[in-house]
């Protein structure tokens, strides 16, 4: 009830201001006839302070999932699931170490990996859990560590839920901007485009912002701190994130596109990285990780 207030408040303030411009601008003696909200005004109205309070709901656990699958399947358009199920296997027990020791272990349909047949350096996190990390991302890995900070960091968007605040985000200037064009009707001017809060056009958003534009620097940041949290709670060494970014820093100058179009440079995220990692602890296991690593990523 109280977003719904909020909503009608922001359309009645806006509407109120729009008026009020509109009185400075225009001589109302020269009008014969008044401004008349009709009944297609307040409709219109009516819609978008459903729309400003549907932009405050949260995205239900169910929503996030179907989005992520929808967000996956677009994906998978332009990219092939690569045949391996040993590693596909291998990649789902790290992520499951991951996040069963994180504050956040279970979601709608739990986590899940695949790995796409590409030599493209690139890894995707969609709502509700779904993973995607390219063969030629898993190939720069040097052990399960930095393996498992490439997942970590994924994860970390996942539960960070930078694609759904982006989606939220999205919905509240939509309706905020259907609310101004009611405004403008209101003055006589038939061009209100309703508007549609459908996910199908946060699919593809979320879908240009994995491939083409990239999440802020800050929320990588984010989600490299939160990484290091995770690699440490699973029993990881932190310093696996440090070793991918530096693999990463040395091949930047012979790559170009996927995670070097979309990411900040491995140097600012290394720099970023390495003003935390001192106040984390890790006891060594390579005795036992390197040996798996090794067996699970033959053939590459």
């Amino acid at each position: 009830m109280k977003k719904r207030l909020t909503a009608i408040f922001v359309v009645a303030f806006l509407l109120f201001q729009g008026l009020a411009f509109a009185e400075k601008k225009f001589s109302f003696s020269d009008i014969k006839e008044k401004v008349q909200f009709d009944q297609k005004t307040k409709d219109s109205a009516k819609k978008t302070s459903e729309a400003l309070g549907k932009a405050q709901e949260e995205i239900t656990p169910e929503e996030e999932y179907y989005i992520g699958r929808a967000v996956a399947a677009q994906l998978l358009t332009q990219y092939k699931p690569l045949k391996n199920e040993k590693l596909q296997a291998y990649l789902n027990k790290i992520c499951y170490t991951l996040v069963i020791n994180s504050n956040k272990p279970e979601l709608y349909n739990g986590y899940r990996v695949m790995v796409l047949d590409s030599n493209e350096v690139n890894a995707f996190a969609t709502p509700g859990g779904h993973i995607l990390v390219t063969k030629g991302l898993v190939k720069c890995t040097e052990s399960e560590d930095a393996l498992a900070a490439v997942i970590a960091h994924e994860v970390a968007h996942i539960q960070l839920q930078h694609a759904v605040k982006a989606i939220k985000s999205k919905r509240t200037r939509a309706a905020l901007s259907s609310a101004a064009k009611t405004t403008t009707y209101a003055l006589g001017n038939d061009a209100l485009n309703e508007m549609v809060d459908s996910f199908d056009e946060n699919i593809g958003d979320i879908v240009r912002t994995m491939t083409t534009a990239g999440y802020s620097k800050q929320q990588e940041f984010d989600a490299d701190n939160n990484a290091l949290k995770l690699l440490e709670g699973a029993g990881y060494d932190p310093h696996g994130l440090e070793s991918m970014l530096k693999t990463l820093q040395q091949k930047a100058s012979s790559s170009s596109g996927g995670m070097y179009s979309t990411h900040p440079s491995p140097e600012s995220r290394l720099n970023n990285v390495n003003m935390r990692l001192g106040k984390y602890q890790y006891v060594s296991n390579q005795s036992v990780r390197m040996p798996r690593f090794k067996a699970a990523i033959a053939g590459l």
